[in-house]
């Protein structure tokens, strides 16, 4: 279970991880087999990366008040299945994730520490395609991927 949440909504938190761990899973079987393919990993650069232009497009909220896009980004759900600490300002979005379901799910498929920070760098291109969407410059620090205890993801709302 869950620290410190109570426990209806610990069990909410545990399912939602567990429909990202299951989708982690889709991905990590459809990189192997591609790998297997002779397929080098810029495809899944480009699917992912436009996967999170079309959630730019269409999930996210067009406006000039940087905080409606740190709410939806950011939102309650969210940190709870990630454990987010998010600080943020008008212009400004600092994220830092303590679990990762992803990396969790590839972990137990066998992911070797290379395959989980690949797929990380994967996964990110739709953060970083919703970003560019919007206008936001998005970085990338630590990640729990490749052996951080955190995930550093950096948002700034370009003026």
């Amino acid at each position: 279970m869950i620290k410190n949440v109570p426990e209806d909504r610990g069990q909410h938190i545990e399912d939602l991880r567990n429909a990202f761990e299951h989708r982690a899973t889709w991905m990590y079987l459809m990189y192997k087999e591609a790998k297997a393919a002779g397929l080098s990993d810029e495809f899944a650069h480009k699917a992912i990366k436009e996967c999170g232009r079309f959630h730019g497009e269409n999930k996210y909220t067009h406006t000039d008040d940087f905080n409606v896009f740190v709410n939806e980004f950011a939102n309650e759900n969210v940190k709870g299945v990630f454990q987010m600490d998010v600080k943020s300002d008008d212009n400004n979005l600092s994220v830092d994730f303590h679990y990762c379901p992803l990396v969790a799910a590839w972990k137990k498929l066998g992911a070797t520490d290379e395959e989980c920070a690949v797929l990380c760098d994967i996964a990110m291109d739709g953060d970083r395609g919703i970003c560019e969407t919007l206008g936001y410059d998005f970085h990338l620090g630590k990640t729990i991927a490749n052996g951080d205890d955190i995930c550093e993801v950096r948002i700034k709302k370009n003026k």
